[in-house]
């Protein structure tokens, strides 16, 4: 009775809860948070410091009794407690504004294909004590699907492949489900840490994890580029333990994350070879759409192109289209019972 009159004056929200961003949505006002999945925690007090930006920066370099904790890993809820005080702190600076005493959304979150029971409830456990009244998760294929438009609900089936920081989701979907799918823990976190791994092993310089990932942002590549792209790079020498400045080169950033890209490249492939033939003609009318952050890295459109010989396009706005496929949820409440995920208390 309470949470249905206090849900009268919450929005609902539509949650992309990332390992690397996490980004909510309102249906008046569309995206109106976007920052990092970090939480920086007083270990002394148990107070929440900073969370997104703020807390991101402090990454690596707090005192012994502050924690920069990443409360996702590959696509799931790693830390319980900090997950539930982030999805809190979001919840409420979005009521923020319209003063709602006890903020009670009813929320639709994306979640990775292979997640497991315990996962999901989880996720599901984490909304709720965070003061969700209702939750809907979704697999962020199909959140990510709908959110670039495709026909997920019609016979013909489309492509599509979400990657994102912990998890890239390929999957193939018709009449409101993915007929074949696969999920692999390798994504945008695992190309920085190749980055850290070659810096150290070529140049034996130690690097960080935000500047790798500067570094991958700003000159990597999945194909030779028209102009090579350099940028100077400072990290630790690991001989002399002091400060050394080197230059790094598109090309070695491609070398470094070649291995992880052939990888991504050979289960794209073997979700091909194992589709149904009615399924692939339509794919390779329709071609295959790239999602999230990982789409961005120059030339892998190409290169999957190339390898699959099925046309290859980048979404408009990739980081985003998974939490714009909740907001559509969220005013289709139809499609969304289609598509939601049974919930753990249904089973």
């Amino acid at each position: 009775m309470f949470s249905k009159f206090f849900g009268k004056f919450s929005k609902d929200l539509g949650i992309d809860l990332g390992t690397a961003n996490t980004l909510v949505c309102t249906l008046d006002k569309g995206i109106v948070i976007n920052e990092p999945s970090v939480v920086a925690i007083d270990t002394r007090t148990d107070e929440v410091l900073a969370v997104g930006e703020e807390a991101k920066k402090m990454l690596g370099k707090t005192p012994a009794y502050i924690q920069a904790i990443k409360p996702l890993a590959d696509g799931v809820v790693s830390d319980f407690e900090v997950a539930e005080k982030m999805l809190k702190y979001f919840i409420d600076k979005v009521h923020s504004e319209n003063f709602t005493l006890v903020p009670m959304p009813r929320v639709v979150i994306g979640i990775p294909l292979d997640i497991t029971e315990v996962e999901k409830k989880a996720v599901e456990d984490a909304a709720k004590s965070a003061g969700a009244r209702q939750v809907f998760l979704i697999e962020e294929a199909m959140a990510a699907a709908i959110g670039v438009r495709l026909p997920v609900t019609e016979a013909e089936a489309t492509m599509i492949i979400d990657i994102g920081g912990g998890t890239t989701d390929i999957a193939i979907i018709a009449l409101s489900g993915c007929v074949n799918w696969k999920s692999l823990r390798i994504a945008g976190n695992t190309l920085t840490q190749d980055i850290i791994d070659y810096i150290r092993e070529e140049f034996n310089v130690l690097i960080g994890e935000q500047l790798a990932e500067k570094i991958k942002i700003n000159i990597g590549s999945v194909t030779p580029q028209k102009e090579m792209l350099e940028m100077v790079v400072r990290g630790r020498d690991l001989i002399s333990g002091l400060p050394k400045e080197i230059r790094v080169t598109d090309g070695q950033v491609r070398e470094a994350i070649s291995r992880s890209i052939h990888r991504i490249i050979d289960n794209i492939k073997l979700i091909l070879e194992t589709t149904p033939p009615e399924l692939v003609s339509d794919i390779c009318e329709s071609g295959i759409v790239l999602t999230g952050g990982g789409s961005l890295l120059r030339g892998l459109d190409k290169e999957i192109a190339t390898a699959t010989r099925i046309p290859v396009r980048v979404a408009d706005d990739p980081l985003t289209c998974v939490v714009r496929g909740t907001g559509i949820l969220l005013a289709d409440n139809e499609l969304l019972l289609k598509v939601a995920v049974p919930s753990t208390k249904e089973l």
